[in-house]
């Protein structure tokens, strides 16, 4: 991959896929980091062309460093553990409807005096606030099962938790021959997002894509989201080989065939179609409880294979709607369905590493012959990033 950052001349105006009518008291509301499909289609619109574009992120990038989300499964600096995993703990012997992913907690108990001296001490001194978003450095030191300091979660000298400010805007339309707003199709509020000083969106481009651009300037302008609002497209090898050096290390800590944790750096589709309905949730389809049992179809058919069973618990949180544009048959575009998307930062504790069923360009149909794969679209876009970890 071939790595780009895009610095925004202005506000950015990205909406997400909850559906609004413009009138009273209508409120259109955003999503930021872009998701794959705004950026795919800005970069065809640079570029005059419906070509196929495989991208990765969209990340932040500060001092041409890359940062990634923070990982859900830790409270405070303190990692979250499955109670299938825990000895001499009192939750090991927890009981829980094992149809599920297994419940997560700590697994280092702070005594009573400890905690609270920590509470008193927050009381004269406020807790630094977290970091949303790691730098690559800190990814590494995670990727190689390395501990961070309680500095290196918080935020730092006039860092922010969100690098970004949230600026509400309201769009009016007043009637013909008064001063006054329209009764219908006349108001609707949008959230802007404006990046702080030098922080940038990163991504990655495929081989293709990046010839393309090689024979243009090395900045280009390139409008992303709504109102025309655009950004500045310029190389960046640095990036380049930070995203090498982390993508190496989760690559070798996946073939090391241990417990492992699967932490997702953008948002995940995992869906699922079944009698005419499309079904999403946070952990993919593939992917079997361990614990199962087979009267919830975890093992395989009698008498053949038995299926992986590898899941043992999910740490995420809210849902993100997501939607595109499909291409109409007439030449124009319509809105695809909506999906949901686990959030970044989600974290899959596993027996053993296992891959996604988005990441087979192919797959066998019916007829045992090679066909597309139509959910490696959601990777195309730079959807369900695996990041893997060893435990």
């Amino acid at each position: 991959m071939h790595w780009y950052t895009l610095t925004p001349l202005d506000v950015l105006l990205l909406r997400d896929a909850k559906p609004f009518t413009s009138g009273e008291r209508a409120w259109a509301s955003s999503t930021f980091p872009p998701n794959g499909q705004a950026i795919a289609g800005a970069l065809r619109g640079l570029l005059g062309t419906q070509q196929h574009i495989t991208l990765r992120g969209a990340f932040l990038c500060h001092q041409q460093t890359l940062y990634l989300p923070r990982p859900l499964n830790y409270v405070g600096a303190q990692r979250l553990t499955p109670v299938k995993w825990l000895q001499d703990h009192p939750c090991a012997f927890m009981k829980w409807d094992e149809r599920k992913p297994a419940p997560l907690v700590l697994e280092n108990r702070l005594e009573e005096e400890e905690l609270a001296a920590q509470q008193q001490s927050h009381m004269v001194k406020p807790d630094p606030q977290l970091r949303q978003y790691l730098p690559a450095p800190m990814v590494m030191k995670l990727l190689k099962n390395q501990p961070l300091s309680d500095a290196d979660w918080h935020c730092q000298g006039q860092e922010r938790p969100y690098p970004w400010t949230v600026e509400t805007r309201s769009h009016n339309a007043l009637a013909v021959g008064t001063r006054q707003v329209k009764e219908s199709d006349g108001y609707f509020v949008e959230n802007a997002i404006r990046l702080d000083a030098n922080w940038q969106l990163a991504i990655g481009l495929d081989a293709q894509t990046h010839a393309l651009l090689q024979p243009q300037e090395n900045a280009l302008t390139m409008r992303l989201g709504g109102e025309g609002h655009r950004v500045i497209l310029s190389a960046a090898p640095e990036l380049t080989e930070q995203w090498a050096a982390i993508s190496q290390q989760s690559n070798q800590n996946f073939a090391s065939d241990t417990r492992s944790m699967a932490y997702l750096v953008t948002p995940g589709v995992f869906e699922r179609k079944r009698k005419e309905q499309s079904t999403c949730r946070a952990y993919p389809w593939e992917w079997k409880l361990a614990h199962g049992d087979k009267d919830y179809g975890a093992k395989g058919k009698p008498g053949g294979n038995e299926e992986p069973r590898n899941l043992v618990s999910v740490a995420t949180a809210k849902a993100l709607p997501l939607a595109g544009r499909l291409r109409d048959p007439k030449g124009g575009s319509i809105p695809s369905p909506q999906v949901f998307a686990a959030p970044p930062g989600s974290a899959y504790y596993m027996e053993r590493p296992q891959g996604l069923f988005q990441d087979l360009p192919q797959v066998n149909g019916k007829d045992n012959r090679p066909r597309p794969n139509k959910a490696n679209t959601w990777r195309q876009l730079g959807y369900s990033e695996l990041l893997w970890l060893s435990y």
